[in-house]
């Protein structure tokens, strides 16, 4: 299975390619999306459909996990523009036929470290233990990517798991 993690934001967006074979999970691609702070948000936008468009068209996900959208209430507009980034992302999503898994911030972060409220440091020096990686994910949004898509493929086991253990007790 090949996840597409994706940590949206407009200026700067974190993906990751993470592919489980055989039980190990291994790191394809990892980076980010950055578009032109100078340019219009509507181009913004399409400059970063058009940058996703082409990491789902050079590394075929089976499927994309997301970060859910989360606010502060002090800080509503950013909220709607993340909105709109993450519209963007979805949409690209649906067009290429890609399912997509949300997971809250909270979850992730309790999947890798226990802890729903770890820092974004706790988080890059978790994903890079969990993944065996020589050094920390930089920058962070990149970390986020892997932590989604991670979260995914261990949420796709305990689930296959649970229904191995179901189908047994139904017998």
């Amino acid at each position: 299975m090949r996840v597409l993690g994706i940590d949206p934001g407009l200026n700067i967006s974190g993906y990751s390619i993470l592919e489980r074979n055989s039980g190990d999970i291994e790191v394809i691609e990892a980076g980010i999306l950055k578009t032109n702070d100078k340019h219009s948000l509507e181009k913004r936008l399409a400059e970063l459909g058009a940058e996703l468009g082409s990491v789902i068209q050079q590394f075929s996900p089976d499927v994309m996990a997301i970060e859910e959208l989360y606010s502060h209430y002090d800080h509503p507009k950013t909220a709607i523009i993340m909105g709109h980034a993450r519209g963007v992302i979805l949409y690209k999503a649906a067009e290429t036929g890609i399912e997509v898994v949300p997971y809250a911030s909270t979850r992730i972060k309790k999947a890798l470290t226990g802890n729903g409220r770890a820092s974004k440091e706790q988080m890059q020096k978790a994903i890079q233990s969990c993944l065996n990686l020589n050094a920390v994910p930089e920058p962070p949004d990149v970390a986020d990517a892997m932590a989604v898509a991670y979260c995914h493929l261990q949420a796709v086991v305990r689930d296959f798991t649970t229904s191995i253990k179901s189908k047994r007790v139904a017998v």
